[in-house]
């Protein structure tokens, strides 16, 4: 075996052991979590802790049906506004948008994607709570007073706020998605269409858009993911109140990353504290691992078929 041979196969080598590296801190994440969880549960069942409404750690009651439901509502409300205006927003720059405004728009997203979530929390604090506040609060509540608009929270930190501030955070990977996925449909298809006599928006609603519907679902899955494991801009505008079931998009919520963010480091001599929030983060991260798996497997499906 000559020199340059062997450099390549210690090289090939080097990396793979590189990649598992990498792949092992997934698995140890998840294994770890797990057990640092099996002392609450061997005391109180895992149906008993999903669906109870009390917490109260020093009584041994670790329920987190209110938690689940705030990020239920944080991240609903997150989705029903990031979704139409991010496939939109990605329709427009692929199938509209001249290439110089493409060009400025697209740095533009990207760097939404870079700002830290602390920065969205106080531009949420700053814009978007006056916001909830002064008009959208007393418009809604006042106007439609019923489920989901009737509250009594006059503070501005409401689920709605925190859904708001999502929003934003994960437009820059919906719409990035969407994009990509549209700019995969071959040109002929547009062309065929056209020359049938289709307009522009009967050609990308009838044959674009029905192509890439996979796509557009795999990115939402995507940005669900995401919507559903932020921590600190949530943590900022959510009100996080204790012992408060949210019925109300107006109410203060207490969504699960904020829980973990917010009281992690506090009563740890309380038994079986630790272990109910190390729960709480295993069962973000399965989920986050779940939605994750299913979009990349509906986008290798995609890209499987194209080929």
């Amino acid at each position: 075996m000559n020199a340059r041979k062997f450099k390549d196969i210690v090289a090939q080598r080097v990396m793979f052991l590189f990649c598992l590296f990498v792949l092992s801190i997934t698995f140890l994440m998840v294994f770890g979590l797990y057990w640092r969880s099996k002392p609450v549960l061997a005391v109180n069942n895992l149906k008993e802790i999903l669906f109870s409404v009390t917490w109260s750690p020093t009584s041994g009651q670790f329920g987190l049906a209110s938690f689940i439901v705030g990020t239920f509502w944080v991240t609903v409300i997150a989705m029903v506004i990031a979704v139409p205006l991010s496939v939109l927003t990605a329709i427009f720059l692929s199938e509209y948008a001249p290439k110089k405004i493409r060009e400025v728009i697209k740095p533009i997203i990207d760097l939404l994607a870079g700002i830290s979530p602390v920065v969205y929390g106080v531009w949420g604090m700053i814009a978007i709570v006056p916001l909830v506040r002064d008009y959208l609060m007393p418009f809604f509540s006042e106007g439609l007073p019923f489920f989901p608009f009737r509250s009594n929270n006059y503070t501005g930190f409401t689920a709605l706020t925190a859904g708001i501030v999502l929003a934003v955070m994960v437009f820059p990977l919906i719409i990035s998605v969407v994009e990509e996925v549209i700019g995969a449909v071959p040109v002929e298809m547009r062309e065929a269409s056209l020359s049938l006599g289709a307009t522009q928006w009967q050609t990308t609603r009838f044959v674009v858009l029905r192509k890439v519907r996979s796509g557009i679902i795999a990115a939402v899955i995507l940005g669900l993911s995401r919507a559903f494991g932020e921590t600190m801009a949530v943590l900022m505008v959510a009100g996080c109140a204790m012992h408060i079931f949210p019925k109300s998009i107006f109410d203060p919520v207490y969504p699960l990353p904020a829980l973990i963010a917010n009281t992690y480091g506090e009563m740890m001599s309380i038994p079986l504290y630790d272990s109910a929030l190390l729960l709480v983060a295993f069962i973000l991260l399965i989920v986050t691992i779940l939605f994750n798996i299913l979009g990349r497997v509906i986008l290798f499906h995609i890209e499987r078929g194209e080929s």
